[in-house]
């Protein structure tokens, strides 16, 4: 079954939003692991527009009392110290997840929006370096990819144990056409085909980003997917059948196909 890890940022931006302590980041991530979830994800950024540095080491302290939970970590690998932000790297290093998930964005970006492309030497290099930095801190390391081969093959090349596909282009296609749509089902083959070619090169593969409840059922049944990461969506339908719920009704979901 297809493991689901909980993205936590959404709780705290409402939660900032107020600059108070409500709603409780840790005390939710409770209630979704208690609920079954397999992890919980954070993506902090250094603006600090949701999850904040203290959170981090917060929730990696409560997924600990958890033995078969996993803490992932996403972001910039290159992303610098700045005000109360350690940068990436610190990050890791101390707070030393089961995974860290290197993500091409930057502090312009509303959200995440594409994947890594790896054709420049140079970019390789870099990223390699990383990959080799954090495995080295007991990490797994995926790298956030669009469903691309040529990109792919250059994730296995650089030491990657993963890849997170991006899915946004595909949950796109859903909410616009529907999953009948001749459009969908070419987008969902095409993500298929990476899939399939990511697990030929030993590569695991994870997927995420406007995964919902209307259409992540269709994706996962190409099977081959480890892990999905969902919080934007889940977040919001939390809102109106509450949080454990929410994620016992995406795990019911996983656990059809």
């Amino acid at each position: 079954m297809t493991s689901l890890s909980v993205n936590v940022n959404k709780i705290a931006w409402l939660r900032n939003a107020r600059e108070g302590s409500r709603p409780d980041v840790v005390a939710c991530a409770r209630t979704i692991l208690d609920a079954g979830a397999s992890g919980i994800t954070v993506h902090p950024r250094p603006d600090g527009r949701h999850i904040r540095t203290d959170d981090v080491y917060a929730l990696r302290e409560l997924v600990a009392e958890y033995p078969d939970a996993e803490f992932n970590i996403e972001g910039n690998p290159a992303a610098q110290p700045r005000d109360g932000y350690p940068g990436f790297d610190v990050l890791i290093e101390t707070a030393r997840p089961h995974q860290c998930t290197l993500v091409p964005d930057d502090d312009n970006q509303l959200t995440s929006d594409h994947g890594w492309d790896l054709s420049e030497a140079r970019v390789r290099a870099g990223v390699a370096k990383f990959v080799e930095r954090y495995r080295s801190s007991g990490a797994r390391v995926s790298l956030f990819m669009d469903p691309v081969e040529s990109h792919i093959r250059h994730a296995q090349a650089v030491g990657a144990n993963r890849i997170e596909l991006y899915t946004g282009p595909y949950a796109d296609l859903v909410e616009a056409r529907g999953l009948d749509d001749a459009a969908t089902a070419a987008s969902w083959s095409t993500y298929r085909e990476a899939a399939r070619y990511a697990g030929q090169l030993g590569l695991g593969v994870n997927a995420g980003h406007d995964l919902n409840l209307a259409n992540l059922g269709h994706f996962v049944a190409m099977g081959g997917i480890a892990e999905v990461s969902i919080g934007h969506a889940l977040i919001a339908d939390a809102l109106d059948i509450g949080l454990a719920p929410t994620v016992k009704r995406y795990l019911s979901v996983l656990e059809e196909q």
